[in-house]
């Protein structure tokens, strides 16, 4: 989605249900409650993705993002649990009975405080206007994904959602089989690049569980990088300063760094006050449900080189700093 719009805007990170968290953020950032919804008198808000799951506030988070979107104070993007959340409750046409996103222990541990948060008709009813956000936001003079921007995956994507008509039944089908174009690209847009780890070297993830790929850092190049300095998680094991693996340089393709900014969320960033990874790029997921986390904003008024000093944080769970 293309719109050419000056700004100036306020970019929020992940909100996974941390509405006690947002309302804070949003009046530190000068929004207030009016009319049914937080605005604020010159500037927008636009939310990165990830609105729901986790938290303890998940049906408060959604129902004030969505009076800011249909406000018109706010744009937002389709976040990987948005995403996910769509094909969980997307019955496969294929298989009578089954899910697009199958029903199993792992998955359904993942919604289960959205289902017990979020009553069943109001979940279908906010589902419904999620669908509606577009999966990336190209706004002339800066951009917004929700992990990785990826020109070659935007592409695909859009003549999915032109070819489908948006976010339809359709589109949801063709794009969660396995090896389709449009899978791939949406894969690439709301999770990121990933990579193959050799021997000897693993992430854990959030359940304390190995895995052998890692999260990539999609906007860098890679050459000259150890394989622990292109992943974006902690690799485990003695191997993790060798070099990054061939495939891995193949399949780079590094933000230039005259193109507009690029804002994202989706890789949960160490307790650290934030700062922008590269001169035009920055995530603003800040583990707001974790120990010492917090939810962030940057503020944005039309500069090409970002700033440190334009974050905007707000201690996590109703402890504000």
């Amino acid at each position: 989605m293309v719109r050419s719009e000056e700004g100036p805007f306020d970019l929020i990170g992940d909100v996974h249900g941390a509405a006690e968290a947002l309302r804070v953020l949003l009046g530190r950032l000068g929004y207030a409650e009016r009319r049914g919804s937080y605005r604020h008198p010159e500037r927008r808000a636009v939310f990165v993705g990830d609105l729901l799951d986790r938290g303890p506030q998940i049906r408060e988070a959604l129902a004030l993002v969505r009076a800011m979107v249909e406000a018109g104070s706010a744009l937002a993007v389709v976040g990987n649990h948005e995403w996910n959340a769509f094909l969980y409750h997307q019955p496969d046409p294929e298989w009578p009975g089954e899910y697009l996103r199958e029903h199993r222990e792992r998955h359904d541990r993942q919604v289960a405080a959205t289902l017990d948060q979020v009553p069943a008709g109001e979940l279908a009813s906010h589902l419904a206007f999620l669908r509606q956000l577009p999966l990336h936001l190209d706004l002339g003079a800066l951009r917004v994904v929700h992990a990785c921007w990826d020109d070659a995956a935007i592409a695909v994507a859009s003549r999915g959602l032109a070819r489908h008509g948006g976010l339809t039944d359709a589109f949801l089908v063709e794009a969660a089989r396995e090896g389709t174009a449009l899978f791939g690209a949406v894969e690439v847009l709301l999770k990121g690049r990933e990579m193959d780890l050799p021997d000897g070297v693993h992430i854990l993830d959030q359940e304390g569980r190995r895995r052998h790929r890692a999260r990539t850092r999609w906007y860098l190049p890679p050459d000259g990088l150890s394989l622990a300095g292109y992943a974006f998680q902690e690799l485990l094991g003695p191997a993790a300063g060798g070099p990054v693996p061939t495939a891995a340089r193949a399949d780079a393709r590094p933000y230039p760094p005259e193109a507009a900014p690029v804002f994202f969320g989706h890789y949960a960033q160490p307790p650290a006050a934030p700062a922008p990874l590269a001169p035009n790029v920055a995530c603003l997921d800040s583990s707001v449900l974790a120990p010492g986390g917090f939810l962030s904003a940057y503020r944005w008024d039309g500069e090409r080189q970002l700033e440190a000093g334009r974050f905007v944080r707000t201690e996590s769970m109703g402890d504000p700093t």
